[in-house]
């Protein structure tokens, strides 16, 4: 296997063979994409969006919540490893595995970074939009705004998009009852 052959379509088997390297390694349409470790902010970021909606969950044990890493393999072409997802309990009882999730979480959020964020805009967003995903979060540490992209049929619809410095609320309906702050993602 080699990675980066011109015209080579990866599989999930060929996934499996990836070194262990501290890096993100995420198969979409069968092409090779390495991400390095996230920056301070990142991180922050991922642990705040953990502690609001993991301890919303813990109130409302309505389904799971998972963070990178942990990969999602949704055909054998396409395995990504999102920073933050979540399943309902009936659809995490369909599509957890022991390793992974194998299938369509409802929920998807990217942070975005220098590194990602073309990429979370266009290749993953069609590809989260292709596989089923009903929500997806673009959270951007950079201008402290979440661009929130909704299922509207077969398609996402156009995104919301909520700043922190305006005080917008973030919510959804896949958890009814969660309303977060947006200045309570990003604040130091």
């Amino acid at each position: 296997m080699t990675p980066t052959s011109p015209g080579v379509k990866l599989t999930y088997d060929d996934f499996v063979q990836l070194p262990d390297d501290g890096l993100r390694h995420e198969l979409i349409d069968g092409e090779h994409y390495v991400t390095p470790s996230p920056n301070t902010k990142h991180q922050r970021v991922s642990i705040r969006l953990v502690l609001l909606i993991g301890g919303w969950l813990e109130a409302h044990p309505v389904g799971q919540l998972f963070h990178a890493p942990f990969d999602v393999v949704f055909s054998e072409f396409d395995v990504v490893e999102p920073d933050l997802l979540y399943l309902s309990n009936e659809r995490a009882s369909q599509v957890v595995t022991a390793q992974h999730v194998r299938g369509v979480p409802e929920l998807v959020i990217e942070i975005g970074s220098p590194s990602t964020r073309r990429r979370d805009e266009t290749i993953k967003r069609r590809l989260y939009e292709r596989a089923g995903v009903d929500e997806y979060w673009i959270v951007d540490p950079e201008i402290d705004v979440v661009r929130v992209y909704r299922r509207d049929g077969d398609r996402f619809g156009r995104p919301t998009e909520l700043s922190a410095d305006a005080g917008d609320m973030l919510g959804t309906s896949l958890l009814p009852g969660l309303d977060i702050p947006v200045a309570r993602i990003f604040a130091e």
